[in-house]
């Protein structure tokens, strides 16, 4: 869906905001901004307090939360003139005041009138719970004739999947743009306004809808719309309380108003502590660019990515064209590696009628993206051939420096960059495994029965799937990935064994005896490890934060390890915010687009710490395993912020927590349906925990 016309409505601040002078015990330096938000009733805890520069050389911000009593302080604001506001859930947005560094405020706040009006402010998740989703016992499906739903859409967990993974894949649904119709006179009815959205431009929901069953989901989005614009709203969400009042956020405009950034990296996972205070790299997918940020200069930039001349030879290359760039990864070489086009999709007669071991494995015709790097010293682009697709990579822990790509049905491919770099032979430097489970246990690939033959116990058997996320273990050697499609309830995670072409399968318990239904999971997308080996993954479909822990599974092999075998290897944790209107089972309103492990405490919350992408609420959202606690930390402005790929930098470990950061994009295919609407850019943020809401 992308309605091009609709914009978030500016919030009317009714609050008086004055500037003043006050005393209390806080450490300020000359390029802070403190001060106090007041309410009725005293100090406003648990509010966010934005400073705004529109004079430095791209848009710049730096949000902070206020204490138990209302006091905030923004610390190391480049010197520029600022707009300072406050908002808060309960509260209306203040008056915007002209500060600059060095200067002290007092913000009051007034309460908002009215719920409507206090909702205004909520995350999209809130909203999205409003829709109300057909009964569990209206499944399965009986169709255009029937109850209006897809006859293949065999159970509720399957809807709420495609509602969320065919739906908010692409966009924040429960924003203003998504949840109401601007022109309602437009329009017949507010169905005929769904049903025109529905088909229109950049991240068309028409594919999910058909998949949902058009005409009971038209009808379902219409009946959201309706309730909303009569005066239904969500329940309110709560105020950051503890550590979460402790969030810094810096943001730095770094894309175009059209550019969808889809991935963004700062230093190499394995060793976070390389290229302190350096560049910010994004992948503009759509655009097929590259999007640099220079967070000290307060710049940014964007570089086409080109694609290899059609003939040309291994050195040849022009701008332009649609490289589609999807996932950045840095290596220790400072270079930037990318999953991009580099040609057309089919492949060279070489992938499917050489020698390669990997072809006479499994022979290959066409890939849908190939490799390259950005030379981040030389600032020069160099473009690898692959006969696999990619999508995801990830660097393993090994002497070849070995760059692992998801993104494949069939295989998963890796390349040896080592090798690569002493010879500059693509063809040499990569290989495949197709993945194979060994239903007959003897520990080889032998005769295998294909995706979609029964199984046979005496012959292992070849699965597909499109494989989405990635990650190596540097324990075994293994390499870890997630295939979402086409089985999304309950989706499955799979293990390579790079030294036998071996693939073990793994899904979330769901419809399973095993455990009780409170217990069952759905939707693995993202996946990432931690320092002891226990894979991580968000289950995007039933909203949870799960681990993995392979050595306690009883069956790894044979003809019984189809997926549902291991149960007692999971482990599954709720993530917060509303449920979805008519779900009994596990199913909130928010949306986890990937995972990212913290393992080197980049962030400020422990070592090995996955968070997760609250897409729908304008959040990260970290699991403390010590603890057992989730932690969500907001963007509060602009509304609207959906993060794909995250990543974490250390660039002074000895200076706190000033000196690490994790680092996320607001990475929404149509940035202009967020808050602020037509000319809003993509922002790169910096997330930061200091000891107390008041550390300078």
């Amino acid at each position: 869906m992308d309605t091009c016309t609709y914009s978030n409505r500016t919030l009317l601040p009714i609050a008086v905001s004055i500037l003043s002078t006050f005393s209390f015990s806080v450490a300020f330096g000359l390029d802070d901004i403190d001060g106090v938000i007041r309410g009725p009733e005293g100090g406003e805890a648990g509010v966010w307090v934005i400073a705004e520069a529109r004079d430095l050389q791209t848009t710049f911000r730096k949000i902070v939360v206020t204490d138990d009593d209302g006091r905030f302080l923004i610390p190391d604001l480049p010197d520029a003139n600022y707009e300072v506001w406050s908002r808060g859930y309960g509260i209306d947005d203040s008056y915007k005041e002209s500060a600059r560094p060095g200067d002290r405020l007092t913000i009051n706040a007034s309460v908002a009138e009215t719920a409507r009006k206090a909702a205004q402010n909520y995350p999209a998740n809130y909203w999205y719970s409003l829709l109300d989703v057909p009964k569990a016992s209206e499944f399965p499906g009986t169709g255009d004739q029937g109850n209006g739903i897809s006859p293949r859409i065999l159970n509720q967990a399957q809807w709420v999947d495609r509602l969320k993974d065919g739906c908010q894949l692409c966009h924040q649904m429960g924003n203003l743009a998504t949840r109401e119709v601007p022109e309602p006179a437009d329009f017949d009815s507010t169905r005929h306004a769904w049903d025109q959205r529905l088909q229109m431009g950049r991240g068309s929901m028409i594919g999910p809808m058909y998949q949902l069953g058009r005409k009971r989901a038209v009808d379902v989005f219409a009946d959201w719309t309706d309730r909303i614009m009569a005066g239904e709203v969500p329940e309110p969400p709560p105020r950051p309380d503890g550590i979460q009042q402790n969030l810094v956020l810096t943001q730095w405009g770094w894309s175009n108003p059209d550019g969808f950034i889809h991935d963004n990296v700062s230093t190499d996972k394995r060793n976070p502590e390389l290229y302190p205070d350096g560049q910010i790299f994004g992948v503009a997918q759509t655009q097929g660019r590259l999007t640099i940020t220079d967070p000290l200069k307060n710049q940014s930039r964007e570089l086409t990515i080109p694609m290899r001349e059609a003939g040309g030879s291994n050195t040849s290359y022009v701008g332009g064209g649609p490289s589609n760039p999807h996932n950045p990864m840095m290596d220790d070489q400072n270079r930037v590696w990318m999953t991009s086009s580099i040609r057309r999709n089919k492949n060279s007669k070489w992938c499917s009628e050489s020698d390669h071991p990997s072809v006479q494995q499994f022979p290959l015709k066409n890939s849908g993206r190939q490799l390259s790097y950005f030379d981040v010293d030389a600032e020069e682009f160099v473009l690898i051939d692959t006969c696999y697709s990619t999508h995801h990579l990830q660097f393993a822990h090994d002497d070849g420096n070995t760059l692992w790509s998801s993104g494949d049905m069939n295989v998963v491919g890796w390349l040896d960059t080592k090798k690569f770099d002493e010879t500059h032979d693509e063809r040499a430097s990569q290989g495949w495994c197709p993945t194979i489970l060994d239903t007959s246990g003897d520990g080889q690939v032998g005769e295998y029965v294909g995706p979609n033959d029964p199984i046979d116990p005496t012959k292992d058997k070849r699965v597909t799937g499109f494989a989405y996320g990635i990650i190596p273990n540097p324990a075994d050697g293994s390499v870890w990935f997630t295939r979402p499609y086409p089985n999304m309830v309950p989706g499955q995670i799979l293990r390579l064994d790079p030294k036998t072409c071996l693939t073990e399968q793994y899904q979330p318990p769901f419809g399973t005896d095993a455990v009780p239904a409170s217990k069952w999971g759905h939707g693995p997308r993202g996946i990432d490890i931690d320092r002891n080996g226990i894979i991580w993954t968000a289950l995007g479909g039933s909203g949870h934060i799960a681990s993995f822990d392979r050595s306690k599974c009883k069956v790894l092999n044979g003809p019984a390890a189809t997926g549902q075998h291991c149960p007692e290897g999971w482990s599954l944790h709720s993530t917060p915010g509303p449920q979805m209107k008519g779900v009994a089972a596990a199913g909130n309103a928010d949306f986890h687009y990937y995972i990212w492990v913290d393992q080197f405490d980049t962030l400020g919350l422990g070592s090995n710490v996955p968070i997760a992408n609250g897409t729908t609420s304008d959040s990260l959202i970290a699991w403390l395993p010590e603890s057992s606690e989730m932690v969500t930390l907001r963007v509060p402005y602009p509304l609207g912020f959906y993060t794909r790929g995250l990543d974490g930098r250390i660039d002074d470990p000895e200076a706190g927590w000033k000196g690490r950061g994790v680092w996320a994009s607001n990475n929404s295919v149509v940035i202009w349906h967020n808050e602020g609407g037509r000319g809003m850019t993509s922002e790169i943020v910096r997330f930061q925990i200091r000891p107390h809401p008041l550390a300078d």
